[in-house]
């Protein structure tokens, strides 16, 4: 093919932080991940205000009163149809970054926060609850969407000594939209009664920062080469973002990449669970996306005034112990952002989940005793900070980064509808659930999530190898070459593949002759 440079034997290629690789990283993070942080949180503290409202119109519309079960429902649903829509938003993302590629995508995705911004700010002015339980699923809708393609983007224009740091920032910014969202209501700025519309609406300022200048950025270099065959636009996106003229080793693993996946096209969800070559990556995909949101951080986030008010905290100081543990996750979250490289991401993600089980089982422990023990607490309001933390640290922003590091590029678009879809409806069910479990089931609920923590840090460690410095490609042939992740820890021993000796050759005989040409 024109333009296509000569192969060589495969060299590791690394790259410094540029800043347009910064400076895309951040924007793309600011417009997308800021967003899912803040629309997380921004139900919490106007919770009774919000249920006011829908009172209030309920009996002017119907002459009564709604139930306190109705009620709950109403609100339950505005919390969790944000999730709703994010499950919504993620079954066209192959097809959308297939057409529009990953930064079309995103700047495209913005629309949809304008639209939601419309809808909540004019609820209370035209009465309509209706406008805020839509304008919610709305703005699940874009991060449905952009908690895909945001990392997927990321993890294409970073260098590979670079992706684990690039790839956590979408996290942090996660934990200051929480941050942000808790900070701003706060009684003395929009924590009142009649700023609460305005609160929901302010999601518009980043996404119209990110319309006005993510466009400017340049596509996936991967995207354009791979997917697009073309040279030239691969070769000044990888020129700009790492700031060298020459980029021919790094042009050189993309077409190792391409040369691997022959005349495979982009492939269908089902195609994807029907392949036997990637189970591994599959299933891996499932449990950590699943269990990032069964985690119980959704039910902290969602409902972190309920909690703490269980616990027994004075009502005026639950908004400032609030403000308190979002600034904690900001911090548990820098720190992951600087160590991921010097760690590597297995251990984060099982240090992560171990510590949030641990956590959910002292929560159950400081409810039950808090009755005879008045400082305990104390203990669930720490437990609390230890959960967001340990998320902060490694399970906030891992899965989403290990989706895109256990895929090739025909694979990874569905590979994240499968992720995301699996995220999103695991979300929506705690988030429609929690209310009712926590009546159902008091302090021992928590136990539910300490179990789906552990299972999960165990199976990261029987079965995940660690991806850190590693290529797509080199990736690949990890899962390739494995056999039943029982017989020993993951990256312990060298493994067998699904279909036998036979594919075992076959594999070695394709890496030799890879190596030749």
């Amino acid at each position: 093919m024109e333009g296509k440079p000569a192969l060589r034997g495969h060299r590791r290629v690394t790259g410094h932080l540029t800043f347009p690789l910064l400076a895309a990283t951040l924007l793309a993070s600011f417009g997308s991940s800021l967003l899912y942080g803040y629309n997380l949180a921004v139900v919490n503290s106007p919770a009774v205000h919000i249920k006011a409202f829908y009172n209030a119109t309920w009996s002017q519309r119907y002459g009564q009163s709604p139930s306190q079960d109705l009620l709950t429902v109403m609100y339950s649903l505005t919390v969790s149809v944000f999730a709703l829509g994010g499950l919504v938003g993620s079954f066209p993302v192959g097809m959308l970054v297939t057409r529009y590629g990953r930064n079309g995508t995103l700047v495209r995705s913005t629309l949809l926060v304008f639209l939601a911004g419309v809808l909540m700010g004019f609820s209370r002015y035209l009465q309509s609850p209706e406008m805020v339980i839509i304008g919610r699923f709305v703005t699940g809708l874009h991060s449905g969407i952009c908690l895909s393609v945001v990392p997927m983007y990321l993890g294409e224009i970073a260098p590979k000594n670079l992706r684990g740091f690039l790839g956590l920032v979408p996290s942090i910014f996660i934990c200051l939209g929480v941050f942000s969202a808790q900070v701003l209501g706060l009684p003395e700025l929009l924590g009142e009664d009649g700023y609460w519309p305005l609160f929901l609406s302010l999601v518009v300022i980043p996404a119209s920062l990110q319309l006005l200048l993510l466009h400017w950025f340049p596509e996936s270099p991967r995207y354009l080469l791979i997917e697009k065959n073309n040279v030239r636009g691969a070769t000044d996106a990888l020129r700009w973002f790492l700031g060298q003229d020459d980029v021919r080793d790094v042009l050189e693993e993309m077409w190792e990449e391409q040369r691997s996946l022959s005349s495979l096209e982009t492939i269908s969800i089902w195609q994807l669970l029907r392949d036997g070559s990637v189970r591994w990556q599959t299933l891996s995909v499932v449990v950590i996306n699943m269990g990032m949101q069964l985690s119980g951080i959704d039910a902290i986030w969602f409902y972190t005034n309920t909690i703490f008010q269980h616990a027994g905290i004075p009502g005026p100081e639950i908004p400032y112990t609030t403000v308190g543990t979002g600034a904690i996750e900001v911090l548990a979250g820098l720190l992951g952002c600087f160590t991921i490289e010097k760690l590597g991401r297995r251990p984060l993600i099982i240090i992560g989940f171990s510590f949030m089980g641990f956590c959910c089982a002292g929560i159950t422990l400081a409810l039950v005793l808090q009755a005879t023990v008045p400082w305990m607490r104390y203990l669930s309001v720490a437990c609390v900070i230890g959960i967001i933390a340990g998320f902060c640290m490694g399970p906030a922003g891992v899965p989403f980064l290990m989706t895109a590091e256990l895929f090739k590029q025909s694979h990874r678009p569905a590979a994240y509808i499968v992720g995301g879809s699996l995220n999103w409806l695991s979300n929506f069910t705690v988030g429609f659930v929690f209310p009712f479990l926590q009546m159902s089931a008091g302090a021992f609920c928590y136990l539910v999530f300490c179990g789906v923590c552990v299972l999960v840090a165990l199976y990261v460690y029987l079965v995940i190898p660690e991806t850190k410095n590693k290529t797509f490609v080199e990736i690949s042939q990890i899962f390739a070459a494995r056999r039943p992740f029982l017989a020993a820890p993951a990256g312990a021993v060298k493994m067998i593949p699904l279909g036998g000796y036979g594919a075992l050759e076959n594999s070695s005989l394709e890496l030799s002759e890879s190596s030749r040409a």
